[in-house]
């Protein structure tokens, strides 16, 4: 990649897990009426097919990784498992209190925090809860987020015969000096453990998280950590850029100054090292930072064109309702944005209270939705289309007009009805997303919202 288009496109961007953007919706003319609304008619036309989404946050963590942006709680007081498990399961009460008919449950995943924080007992008490107000549609999938250095085989075998069968295992990288500036030390033989116990148990999906610009992080250090990788061969892996945003999270990214961080080119050469390297071991790209064994739900997707992107990241079937539970959760009816309390003594308030705890959000009117339509096409397929009326919107040809240049410098390629992004320009979509983002263009922001795209 040349150092003049990373120089060029190296711009704090979005990473388009909805649209609107967060920083973008509209909280002025929001409402708990109108949301309950969206997901109710969502529901309806979506529960029977397709059944819906849940997505669970568990905040705590026993210590901090400098690296993450998570909305977290940092406790060793694990008495704070069962209160928490009661308010989410009200919470999912409140849900089901909405509809006529029993939710359809296609995905649940859960996610942190640090899932496995959690013991067993809780976990099941949790997923049992969920699970008695519901039924399961056909193909169902669940998945979880697993702390190598605090997931035992009881955690795998008892979410297992509960149904996951999907684990996600967070490494970053196994370089000690990084690990020491991440706060996340955690050697291989935990890796190894939990994936090979994961294996045993029975489990047809595990991913491993890599993620590259690192605090002290070198080429080599990216080298090496995806060798080592190749010795456990994960079902698919997550490799992605370090998203440094202080601004917004605080001291938890404050671990390690910002000369410790590599540089733009450094960071686009550590990304094409190590989907090179990934390339070679047999794993295909899929979507933006995502790679996968052809043997993976998430590789057939792509080829069934059923790739889809939500505030879970990508998934390998689309729902067209998802619910988030617990503190901080997003909702996505797909008429609207739900998010709820940061604040844990306020999410508790809320829900013993019997008030869904949303407190912003917004409602896409008919050019958001067409918006969102393209960009998820770009996102996942990295192509879209305008050759139907509802496609197009009035806005297009200044789009289009934005998106010269980068069919000029090999980006993407243009004709009258589509565009498709080109090999050359995949680690670019976001920036290709962007001249989408009609919001986004008529505000810039006047401080950094978002990390850089590259």
């Amino acid at each position: 990649m040349k150092n003049s288009l990373i120089n060029k496109y190296n711009v704090a961007g979005p990473r388009y897990t909805s649209y609107p953007t967060v920083p973008y919706w509209d909280n002025h003319t929001f409402s708990s009426k109108k949301w309950k609304e969206t997901l109710i008619q969502s529901f309806n036309e979506s529960n029977a097919t397709e059944g819906l989404s849940l997505y669970l946050h568990l905040p705590f963590c026993e210590s901090l990784c400098t690296f993450c942006g998570c909305n977290k709680r940092i406790t060793k007081r694990h008495e704070v498992e069962s209160p928490y498990i009661t308010a989410v399961l009200k919470e999912w009460d409140l849900y089901c209190n909405l509809f006529d008919t029993k939710p359809n449950i296609k995905e649940i995943h859960l996610g942190g925090g640090t899932p496995t924080f959690f013991s067993t007992a809780n976990l099941k008490r949790l997923i049992d809860g969920l699970l008695k107000r519901a039924t399961l549609a056909e193909g169902y999938e669940f998945s979880f987020e697993g702390h190598p250095n605090n997931t035992t085989k009881a955690h795998l075998q008892t979410l297992y015969d509960l149904g996951f069968r999907r684990v996600s295992f967070g490494v970053q990288d196994y370089n000690e000096v990084v690990q020491v500036a991440i706060h996340r030390i955690q050697p291989f033989e935990n890796v190894k453990r939990v994936t090979e116990e994961a294996r045993e148990v029975g489990y047809t999906s595990i991913s491993h998280d890599i993620i590259f610009g690192l605090p002290f992080q070198t080429l080599e250090h990216v080298q090496e950590t995806i060798k080592i990788t190749k010795e456990l061969m994960p079902d698919r892996l997550a490799f992605y850029s370090y998203a440094h945003v202080p601004w917004i999270k605080g001291n938890g990214q404050r671990g390690f100054k910002d000369e410790d961080l590599p540089s733009a080119e450094t960071k686009r050469k550590q990304y094409e090292l190590g989907k090179e390297l990934l390339g070679e071991a047999g794993f295909v790209e899929i979507g933006m930072d995502h790679f996968a064994l052809k043997s993976d739900s998430l590789f057939k997707s792509i080829e069934e064109q059923k790739l889809h992107r939500n505030f879970m990241g990508y998934t390998a079937s689309k729902t067209q309702v998802m619910i988030g539970l617990g503190v901080s959760s997003i909702s996505d009816s797909w008429y609207g944005f739900a998010q709820n309390v940061k604040g844990l003594e306020e999410y508790y308030h809320l829900v013993s209270e019997s008030i869904i705890p949303i407190y912003r959000g917004h409602i896409l009117n008919d050019i958001d939705l067409i918006i969102r339509k393209h960009i998820l096409n770009l996102m996942c397929l990295f192509q879209t289309s305008w050759d139907t009326e509802d496609l197009y919107f009035e806005e297009l040809p200044e789009v289009l007009e934005k998106l010269i240049e980068m069919e000029a410098d090999g980006l993407l390629k243009m004709n009258n009805t589509s565009i498709q992004v080109t090999e050359k320009g995949k680690p670019f979509v976001r920036n290709i997303c962007m001249a989408f983002d009609l919001l986004l263009q008529e505000k810039m922001p006047e401080t950094q919202l978002f990390s850089m795209t590259i």
